[in-house]
């Protein structure tokens, strides 16, 4: 009976002790994976001082009546260019802080969100009942020519551009970013 008992005893010690690590194993990979995917949002962000920055190419893209709407159009304010489609999971985990700082700050600053409506994947009537559906208030302009991802080289979405008053090309995520990232971008392109 006594094997029984110290048995059970170094059982229960070698359970005790494989959940603790399993515990730290876990704990260090949480910090593990916080720390890649900051780093990876950075090596996705780019910037230029205006003085080195460039004039942002200008595209064409439509209002929800199919006006023709230019991004040169929108100099003289601070502009945010964000790529996005209704499919794209990132896309969509992106939009309520976009929405929460075109409340904040749509007066000062352009936020021109451009549906890439390929009418076929996306289409114009997709990206409008999502948009509805999820009560966002933003401006939404639709690319179906696709003139504005060939103009940006658009190759994966979502994409945001950072352009100030005066035109130029500030910044640029080719990735999600959170509302932190996007206040940074805001401050890089504010008067």
């Amino acid at each position: 009976m006594q094997e029984n008992a110290g048995a059970n005893k170094n059982s229960k010690k070698s359970l005790i002790i494989v959940l603790m690590l399993l515990i730290v194993l876990i704990a260090g990979a949480a910090v593990l994976y916080k720390t890649l995917s900051d780093d990876a949002q950075k090596q996705n962000t780019s910037s230029a001082s205006s003085e080195e920055a460039q004039d942002a190419p200008d595209f064409t893209v439509y209002d929800k009546d199919d006006n023709p709407v230019t991004l040169s159009s929108f100099e003289g304010k601070p502009t945010i260019v964000n790529f996005w489609a209704s499919w794209c999971g990132p896309c969509k985990a992106e939009m309520p802080d976009f929405e929460k700082l075109y409340q904040e700050l749509g007066g000062e600053i352009n936020f021109v969100m451009v549906n890439l409506t390929d009418n076929s994947q996306e289409t114009k009537k997709s990206a409008l009942e999502f948009i509805s559906e999820s009560g966002y208030t933003f401006p939404v302009y639709f690319d179906s020519d696709l003139n504005a991802a060939y103009t940006y080289g658009v190759s994966g979405i979502p994409m945001t551009l950072f352009i100030n008053s005066e035109g130029k090309l500030i910044a640029g995520a080719k990735s999600m970013i959170d509302e932190d990232i996007l206040l940074e971008g805001i401050d890089l392109i504010s008067d």
